[in-house]
C-alpha cells in the first residue's frame, strides 16, 4: 500500500512540474525566429534609370561611336502580363530564389529583366567613319540627329538580361515598430551584392542592315542593393529594393553578320517591388 502512494505521488508531482512549465512558457519561439534551411523566391517589377554611355559599333565599313548617348527603360505599368504565363516574359521584371546558410546570410540566383533604349530623339555627338550617304541628312558637324531611324536604332528591349548571384544579410527589425508576434508581421531589412553576366536580345538596326535577332552573353554586370522586407503568417511576403550597379557589355550582336558589333559600358538604378515566399526545407 505505501508503495503505491509513493508511485502515486511521483506521478502527481511529475503532472505538477509539467504544467509549471508550461506556465513558465507561455510564449514558445516563433517560426520566425531562425531563418536557416529556409528557402524562398519571389517575383516583381523594376523601373530603370541609366547613365549616358558611350555606344561604339564596329563592322566592315564602319566604326564610329556615339558620344554620351542619352537611355531610358520601358516600363508598362500595373499590368495583367506579369501574372499571365504567356507574357510574364514581356514587362520588366525581377525572379530570385534562394537559400539561408543560417539566420542571417543566404545566397540567391536570379535574373533581371531590365529594358534599355536609346534614346531617339536626341542629337549626339559622333566620331569615327561612316558611309558617306548619311552626311546629307543626318549627320552635320560631327553631331548626328538619332530621330531619323534611317541610321541608327538601338535598345535592349528583349532583355538588358543581368543574371547574376548574390549574398545577402537579412535582419528582423520588427521590434522598432513594436511588433511582438513576428510570425503574424515581421519587417526586415535587407541588403547585398553581386554579380553576373549580361545575356540580351539586342534589337538594332545599323546603317539599315538586318538586325540580329538572338541572345547572346555581351558582358559582365555587378551590383549592391538594400531593401526593405514585410512578411505576412510565416510564409510570404512584399520586398522593396533599391539595387544600383555597373554594366560592361563589350561583344554586343546588332546585325546579321557577326562582323557587326558593338560595346557600351554604362551605370544602373533599379526599383524593385517583389512578391514572394518564404519555406523550411
Amino acid at each position: 500500500m505505501l508503495l503505491k502512494l509513493r508511485i502515486l505521488s511521483i506521478l502527481f508531482l511529475g503532472v505538477l512540474t509539467t504544467n509549471s512549465f508550461a506556465q513558465e512558457n507561455p510564449n514558445p519561439e516563433k517560426y520566425t525566429a531562425h531563418n536557416k534551411g529556409k528557402f524562398y523566391f519571389f517575383w516583381g517589377g523594376n523601373r530603370d534609370n541609366y547613365t549616358k554611355s558611350d555606344i561604339h559599333f564596329k563592322g566592315n565599313d564602319y566604326d564610329f561611336t556615339i558620344e554620351n548617348a542619352v537611355a531610358h527603360d520601358k516600363p508598362m505599368g500595373w499590368h495583367v502580363n506579369y501574372v499571365n504565363p504567356t507574357t510574364m516574359t514581356i514587362p520588366q521584371t525581377n525572379f530570385r530564389m534562394g537559400y539561408f546558410i543560417n539566420d542571417h546570410y543566404n545566397i540567391s540566383v536570379g535574373v533581371d529583366h531590365m529594358k534599355y533604349v536609346m534614346q531617339q530623339n536626341q542629337i549626339a555627338k559622333i566620331s569615327g567613319t561612316y558611309p558617306s550617304r548619311y552626311l546629307e541628312n543626318q549627320i552635320n558637324n560631327g553631331q548626328v540627329d538619332l530621330s531619323d531611324e534611317t541610321f541608327l536604332t538601338f535598345e535592349h528591349t528583349d532583355g538588358l538580361n543581368y543574371v547574376n548571384t548574390e549574398i545577402s544579410r537579412v535582419d528582423d527589425i520588427s521590434k522598432i515598430f513594436g511588433i511582438t508576434n513576428t510570425d503574424k508581421i515581421q519587417i526586415n531589412l535587407t541588403e547585398g551584392a553581386g554579380g553576373g553576366v549580361l545575356y540580351p536580345k539586342t534589337n538594332a538596326k545599323v546603317l539599315e542592315k538586318d538586325r540580329h535577332d538572338d541572345f547572346h552573353v555581351s558582358g559582365y554586370g555587378v551590383a549592391a542593393k538594400v531593401g526593405i522586407n514585410f512578411t505576412f503568417f510565416k510564409h510570404y511576403f512584399i520586398q522593396g529594393e533599391l539595387k544600383g550597379g555597373y554594366i560592361n557589355m563589350s561583344d554586343i550582336r546588332t546585325t546579321a553578320s557577326p562582323e557587326d558589333t558593338a560595346s557600351q559600358h554604362f551605370m544602373f538604378l533599379q526599383r524593385i517591388i517583389s512578391f514572394g515566399g518564404i519555406f523550411s526545407l
